[in-house]
């Protein structure tokens, strides 16, 4: 693509001698006689550099500069002027110019200047492209009562400094809450740095967190700031912190305190102001019963719960998951564009989706990637997900009462559930939220056992 430049001058021998050099550049250039004549164009021309005089009869350049400005923000301008003054320039940079150059022009620098405005150019409209693209991946989508619930209470603790514990199921989006109530905070300018306590080794996570001095252990080659430090004024997200060990939960106890760290193997305390919010979809009070969780740790993190509804709880809101990351793979993923019909969307809703929100994304990539036409249809769902689990419910017709149809259910959700945690029952009683005792008393009712269903 050709880039666009716009010249604006009164004197008809420099417009021509710039269009000329530009255009042997392989740039379109149109020119202009004077600041109002600019502005007509500019909107129906969008040029991607304007070179513009500073003295003009009419309306002069600096004034030309503000109104182009603020026709489009983002407006690439490099003054030029055959007696300027550094207060010209000042004032010229003030007002949003690129750059200044004096007349006579010089051609080896003119062309630097439009090379240098032009990668700035690019980089303004990348940053922009990466910054849509960054919030759009972290929207939270959807409105079931379930998730307004999460919304209004983010509306409400987000501006405050309050710490936050989020709890609930792997992939229900745990880290969108998180940077949600970032975003809602007086913080949402500074930094958001993430750490998944489960994905660093117990011996390497005090280190991640709090930072070493050089040679304070084998491998530490030089200082290094941690996660506290980098978050300074912004925002630290515990993912997982159920999984963080018990010598790491003291020094992290000692942070929320005081408020400072000390790096390993240093002698000076360092103060922070950071906002710390956790997630876990472990059950804490049940770790703390088996002494692997402190309990005034969770005292200081769980200031303000939040717990994010599986997706079984909240799926009115598929529809609107499925065409948002239909949209969102076919623009990121290089994944074909289709739409899913109403059956194959209804198909979606059926199932329990054990691997919640992560599981439907997945689900609605292999679907674009390999249905057979131009839209999804309900026959692609049940051919390429064919180990999906229906809705759990039995079929009506065969159940003689409503009470045997509700123990087939309830027998069925409960097969799915120790399936899910590999027949664990001490696992599976902690997801339910049920006492192991009700749910062996469930198992021995209906003659569970793996090797039998």
């Amino acid at each position: 693509m050709s880039h666009r430049i716009l010249i604006v001058d009164d004197e008809a021998g420099i417009r021509q001698a710039l269009k000329q050099v530009l255009e042997y550049e392989d740039l379109v250039v149109r020119v202009a006689a004077s600041g109002g004549e600019a502005i007509t164009v500019y909107p129906e021309f969008r040029p991607h550099l304007v070179f513009l005089d500073v003295k003009m009869a009419g309306l002069d350049g600096l004034e030309t500069l503000t109104r182009i400005r603020d026709l489009d923000p983002k407006a690439q301008v490099v003054m030029i002027s055959g007696h300027g003054t550094i207060a010209t320039a000042v004032e010229a940079t003030q007002r949003g110019a690129f750059d200044f150059l004096e007349k006579p022009l010089d051609t080896d620098r003119l062309l630097v200047t439009v090379r240098n405005a032009l990668a700035h150019a690019h980089l303004m409209d990348e940053n922009i492209r990466l910054k849509e693209a960054s919030e759009n991946r972290f929207t939270m989508v959807g409105d079931s009562p379930a998730l307004r619930a999460v919304r209004e209470r983010i509306a409400k603790v987000g501006p405050t400094s309050a710490r936050v514990l989020i709890t609930g199921e792997n992939g229900t989006g745990k880290e969108l809450v998180a940077r949600a109530l970032h975003d809602a905070s007086p913080r949402r300018d500074r930094p958001f740095v993430e750490v998944n306590c489960a994905a660093i080794p117990s011996e390497l996570i005090e280190s991640e967190l709090f930072g070493h001095m050089k040679g304070s252990f084998t491998g530490a080659f030089a200082d290094r700031a941690g996660k506290f430090e980098q978050a300074d004024g912004g925002t630290l997200f515990l993912d997982e912190v159920g999984d963080m060990s018990l010598s790491a939960q003291a020094k992290l106890l000692r942070v929320l305190q005081e408020g400072v760290v000390t790096r390993i193997g240093g002698s000076k305390s360092i103060q922070v102001d950071v906002r710390v919010l956790a997630a876990t979809n472990k059950d804490l009070d049940a770790e703390i019963g088996e002494g692997r969780f402190r309990e005034d740790l969770l005292y200081r993190l769980n200031v303000v719960p939040i717990e994010v509804p599986p997706l079984r709880d909240r799926r009115e809101d598929i529809p609107a998951l499925v065409a948002h990351f239909a949209e969102q793979l076919a623009a990121s993923a290089g994944v074909p564009g289709r739409k899913f019909s109403e059956d194959a969307v209804r198909r979606l809703q059926s199932r329990t989706w054990p691997g919640n929100i992560r599981e439907l994304r997945n689900a609605v990539e292999r679907a674009l990637i390999l249905a057979s036409g131009k839209m999804v249809m309900a026959a692609d769902i049940d051919h390429l997900l064919p180990a999906g689990v229906p809705a759990n419910l039995p079929d009506s017709t065969g159940s003689h009462t409503f009470e045997t149809f509700k123990q087939e259910a309830e027998k069925n959700f409960l097969v799915q559930q120790l399936r899910e945690h590999d027949w664990n029952v001490s696992e599976t009683a902690r997801a339910l939220k049920m006492p192991r005792s009700n749910l062996y008393k469930k198992i021995e009712r209906y003659g569970l056992s793996r090797e039998s269903v």
